[in-house]
């Protein structure tokens, strides 16, 4: 959660769930590209239908340079290869084996919103009576219109991991073995096809259903009415009464007004301290700044942060080997490094933050209320800084072991514009410094809730600024996160599910009602936990700095228990892969590392056993996934037409058991999701209605698998 209450993804997720792209050029010399290194297959690949190589649209540099009768030493433009894509389906197939995919695109420089736009691979047939039919003027400008939008153009825009920020924005052609998960090419869009059209009217019907059945049991003159009104409050949407319960969420939507204000306030600033002070201004107003909102927000316990700062910084200093040959003490430091801070985070929580009077009875005047700040419960969000300690004094460690090697130059032009590589990339000794360190723990737009950037990655862009970031981006940005905003307020002005949750509101209510109430309460707690992910995130962007985006997907769209994972807590999900599942072995150690992961992740949102019970629930979910993808990872039935469908099966399970776990971890808990199922499963109404929710999901689930392949049409390919 957004100081350390929500569902989280799974360590491979970390591998990269961004456009496949790259700064490079297309090779083009006679032989075909270079064939790329693949990364492993880690466990947490899963299975696809859109996965499935189809050799028959496949192609490659020499074939486009022989079919628009290029010399073959000329480069392949932009307009060739789309032109030849356009000439393709009237050709015959290409022999497979003998080709080249486009499983990817350049981006361009300076695109958080539109990087995806740039590569449109869109394919039109050529017939000649379509070629006769698009001369009339006004279908033409028919058919314009309509490109102009996609459904994927809905999709959420995360950093292009490119390493060149002047890629190209041609088609990246790359030659994968025929083992390798990426696909060649997807496969013909099927949205206006007449199986299609069929759960367009099932899931348009049952959208209006799901609305309006949350509505109605909302209304001023439902029975249950009287036994939550009294969890509402006044509203400001035509005089509707808001459902401003949920308290972590009206901790932020009361505060969004003072937050705003700090946030221009810091942000002004920080402008005036560069223009004035130069590069070096900049690194000690946020050392000032960082000191002083942390004294406004936790007051007399600034000492205690420090002192755990201060403690962390010399633990990553303990016994360094820095011999190849150490391995056990590499190993022995990392362990000291997690030892150490676990048993801050397990100390915080039970000494409740700490008293002063407990160290020293002349000091107990410091646990006075006018002495704490405006948060003087500062452990419940330490979990977020604790994620920064580890990453600070891990980061160091291996870069002293690797002797500061693989440094990025000394000037600001050599530093990656990939997200990855900056995370990866060792910085010089100076950069591990106590300001740095100080600064990147307590970095006033990330500090409060996230999203969580590493060590490497924040003095990176520290030195300079991304070229992602440009005022488009952040005005699309700004508006994503007002319309996310009223949104919610619409939903909570309308829909009260969150007290028929905290008041048991249901007597009487049917199996689909039920049903009902928990889909919208996932709902909200996706809402509320994009919100101030988006608005902390906004604040960063403003001041030059581009930390992972969470939230890639709706909640509504994840069929994929590991796809779920890897796109949920997205920053958070690449700090597990990089500093504990990847330590532990990986994919080379699958069950024993993803079972350590997922306690990890109960823990640190909140040491109880409802969430340690949703780790184990969630770690006991992934392996039918996992042993599904076994199954059918070299198999000759994933060629087949009724694989997407099978797909489609597992991923309508999938959709179950993520909101049995998620509603057991993070809204009515274990006694209301017993009761819930017992009331599906314990009649034949409730079977009915469980019968009709899995034949909705499983229309969902193939408009789903449909949306992904269209963003592999368009040259997006993610990993969730």
């Amino acid at each position: 959660m957004s100081a350390g209450g929500k569902p989280t993804k799974t360590p491979q997720s970390a591998a990269n769930t961004t456009t496949t792209t790259t700064g490079k050029q297309p090779d083009t010399s006679p032989g075909g590209p270079t064939q790329p290194k693949h990364k492993p297959k880690h466990i947490l690949t899963s299975i696809n239908p859109s996965t499935i190589p189809n050799h028959s649209q496949t192609t490659n540099t020499t074939t486009i340079q022989r079919t628009r009768n290029l010399p073959v030493s000329a480069p392949v433009s932009q307009t060739d290869y789309h032109d030849f894509l356009d000439s393709r389906t009237t050709e015959k197939d290409i022999p497979a084996g003998s080709s080249d995919g486009v499983v990817g695109t350049s981006s361009s420089a300076g695109s958080l919103d539109h990087h995806h736009h740039h590569h449109h691979l869109r394919r039109r047939r050529s017939s000649s009576n379509n070629r006769r039919t698009r001369n009339s003027p006004l279908v033409r400008r028919c058919l314009d219109s309509l490109a102009l939008f996609s459904p994927t153009h809905l999709t959420v825009s995360i950093d292009a991991q490119r390493r060149s920020p002047h890629a190209p924005m041609t088609p990246l052609l790359l030659h994968p073995p025929a083992s390798s998960p990426l696909p060649p090419r997807p496969s013909k869009s099927r949205w206006f096809s007449i199986e299609f059209a069929i759960y367009w009217a099932v899931l348009a019907y049952s959208l209006l259903l799901i609305i309006s059945t949350a509505v109605a049991l909302s209304h001023v003159d439902h029975p249950n009415y009287h036994l939550y009104q009294h969890k509402l409050s006044k509203g400001w949407i035509f005089n509707r009464k808001i459902d401003n319960s949920d308290l972590q969420y009206r901790r932020f939507r009361q505060g969004l007004t003072k937050l705003g204000l700090l946030s221009l306030g810091y942000l002004s600033l920080s402008k005036l301290s560069r223009r004035w002070l130069g590069p070096g201004g900049r690194k000690d107003f946020q050392t000032l700044a960082a000191a002083l909102i942390l004294l406004l927000l936790h007051g007399s316990s600034v000492l205690i942060i420090l002192a755990i700062l201060i403690l962390n910084f010399q633990v990553s200093r303990i016994s360094i080997p820095t011999s190849p040959s150490s391995r056990f003490q590499k190993a022995a430091a990392t362990g000291l490094v997690w030892f150490v801070n676990l048993a801050v985070l397990f100390a915080n929580d039970y000494w409740n933050g700490y008293a002063f009077k407990n160290l020293a009875s002349s000091l107990e005047f410091l646990d006075r209320p006018q002495y704490k700040g405006l948060i003087p419960r500062w452990q419940i969000g330490f979990n977020i800084s604790l994620l920064r300690l580890i990453s600070y004094a891990l980061d160091y460690q291996w870069a002293v072991q690797n002797h500061f090697q693989n440094l990025p130059r000394s000037s600001a032009a050599g530093e990656p514009e990939n997200e990855k590589e900056r995370a990866k990339s060792n910085r010089v000794s100076a950069d591990y410094g106590f300001q740095n360190y100080f600064n990147y723990v307590l970095y006033p737009p990330l500090y409060i809730a996230g999203p969580i950037i590493t060590f490497n990655n924040f003095m990176s862009q520290m030195n300079k600024k991304p070229s992602t970031i440009t005022r488009r981006t952040i005005a699309g940005y700004t508006a994503r996160f007002g319309v996310c905003y009223l949104t919610l307020e619409w939903i909570l002005h309308y829909m009260y599910v969150v007290a028929i949750k905290d008041t048991q509101g249901w007597a009487g209510d049917t199996p689909f009602e039920l049903g009902i109430i928990g889909y919208w309460n996932l709902i909200i707690i996706w809402l509320k936990l994009l919100i101030p992910w988006r608005f902390f995130r906004l604040w960063a962007l403003l001041d030059g700095v581009d930390p992972p985006e969470n939230m890639i997907r709706c909640m509504s769209n994840n069929f994929s228990t590991l796809e779920f994972w890897r796109s949920w807590h997205r920053s958070y999900n690449l700090w597990i892969v990089r500093y504990l599942y990847i330590p532990l072995g990986g994919a080379a150690n699958m069950v024993p590392a993803t079972v350590v992961v997922f306690t990890f992740v109960a823990l640190w949102h909140d040491l109880s056993f409802k969430l340690l019970t949703w780790g184990w629930l969630v770690s006991l979910f992934v392996l039918p996934e996992v042993l599904a993808k076994q199954t059918f990872a070299k198999s000759s039935y994933r060629a087949r037409h009724w694989f997407r469908h099978l797909v489609a099966l597992g991923g309508t399970l999938n959709v179950m058991t993520m909101m049995s776990a998620n509603l057991v971890g993070f809204s009515i808990g274990i006694d209301g999701v017993k009761f819930m199922w017992h009331e599906l499963l314990g009649s034949w109404a409730g079977v009915r209605v469980l019968a009709a929710i899995l034949g909705v999901v499983f229309c969902a689930v193939q408009v789903m698998i449909e949306y992904r392949e269209a963003e592999m049409r368009e040259g997006i390919l993610r990993k969730c």
